[in-house]
């Protein structure tokens, strides 16, 4: 089962320019900046609200990143549930009733502020002088470090050319059993590099990389033995799947990892339980194929796990699906490496976060040290709640209980 190339591309800035040379007066844009990190997407965020209050464009844009794109909206559409009448109206009217809500909405329900609800962290943090207060006696609960052992990815020194594009440029980094990593910074710095490297993509310019307990290093090992050490989901999770069903795919990577037959499926029962054995994997949802290429990979049971950009696409729903797989990982003592532009997830899930800028490592740390020092990087619950360590609605929502309890 060949691993396909890594992505690393600007996202949708070149296309939309393209676009905007025929000065169309109504914009349709789907995900528009789910490949990109936090400052490009509020750069392209920016120039769609000029169009809209400079040329009177409409803009008409599906988006699952709310926290990144509610604050510039005039209108909302609340699609419920499949086959519900849609709802329409302003976004402070319907997002307190709506299923999904961007962290400063969840955190103003939590913290019973009085209508209208906050839709920025300006907004937010005009509210939360209470909040802070009651907080600031409490500690919040953070990821648990994992127990200390031997690493399942190593790299040392290591630097990758693309052509005359030095890709990566001395760059270390240790992961170990139980350790969940996010792997962050701008388009293009080098995350996706990182990870083909680890799965043996790229030859080493200089430096080393070895994975897995039997720590081997990934260009010189035979695909057989090395998806037993390291498995790599692409941004793409389509690019895993080639064969005509669910039922199919499960049994090829049974026989590709040398497990026993229905291993697989099992695994996408767990996490696609409505999926039937004949779907074809190309009308599966962007989470349902997520969650497919995901059982594919962990069905060898990879020591380190890799994934690029895993909630491109995904719903609120799906993406907390996503997070229990991963604890549940973590627990089992697997490794995940996870590059991302989502910060929400990154302060959610890592025991640690690596910022990349230009192929080289410009931050290594605790989650809390890392995103709070970045303003680009940190989520909204820390930029409402700062300067206190809080990180997420959960964080808050813990604390406020424990607080309450007799």
């Amino acid at each position: 089962r060949p691993t396909p190339p890594p992505g690393g591309g600007r996202g949708p800035r070149g296309p939309l320019g393209s676009v905007l040379t025929t000065h169309p007066r109504v914009l349709v844009l789907d995900e528009p900046t789910s490949a990109l990190d936090p400052a490009a997407a509020e750069e392209v965020l920016a120039v769609l609200q000029r169009l809209v209050h400079d040329l009177g464009t409409t803009v008409l844009m599906a988006e699952h990143r709310l926290e990144r794109v509610v604050q510039y909206a005039d209108q909302m559409i609340l699609l419920p549930s499949p086959g519900a009448a849609p709802l329409t109206g302003a976004p402070a009217e319907l997002l307190p009733v709506s299923p999904v809500q961007p962290p400063v909405v969840a955190l103003g329900a939590l913290a019973g502020w009085p209508p209208p609800v906050p839709l920025s962290v300006r907004d937010a943090r005009r509210k939360a002088g209470p909040l802070r207060e009651r907080l600031a006696p409490l500690a919040p609960r953070t990821v648990a470090d994992p127990p200390p052992g031997e690493p399942v990815g190593e790299v040392a020194r290591l630097s990758v050319r693309h052509g005359r594009v030095e890709a990566l440029r001395g760059v270390d980094l240790t992961v170990r059993p139980g350790e969940t990593v996010a792997l962050m910074g701008r388009n293009g710095a080098g995350k996706s590099t990182l990870l083909a490297s680890l799965v043996g993509l790229y030859e080493p310019a200089s430096g080393s990389v070895r994975v897995g307990p039997d720590r081997v290093v990934p260009h010189r090992t035979r695909p057989a033995q090395l998806l037993r050490q390291v498995g790599l989901v692409p941004q793409e999770p389509r690019d895993l799947l080639y064969a005509d069903t669910v039922a199919a795919e499960c049994a090829a990577a049974d026989q590709d990892a040398g497990a026993a037959s229905g291993a697989c499926r099992e695994l996408v029962g767990r996490l696609l339980p409505e999926v039937a054995d004949t779907a074809h994997p190309r009308d599966l949802s962007e989470g349902q194929r997520l969650a497919l290429a995901l059982s594919v990979i962990l069905t060898a049971r990879p020591p380190l796990l890799l994934l690029d950009e895993p909630t491109r696409g995904l719903d609120y729903a799906a993406k907390a699906r996503l997070v229990e797989v991963v604890r549940g990982l973590a627990a089992d003592g697997h490794a995940t490496v996870l590059a991302t532009h989502d910060v929400e997830l990154a302060a959610e899930l890592a025991h640690r976060v690596v910022i990349l800028a230009e192929g080289e490592v410009v931050a290594d740390g605790s989650t809390a040290e890392v995103v709070v020092s970045s303003p680009a990087f940190a989520p909204q619950v820390a930029k409402v709640l700062a300067p206190l360590p809080w990180l997420t609605v959960p964080q808050v929502r813990e604390a406020l209980a424990l607080e309450e309890a007799p």
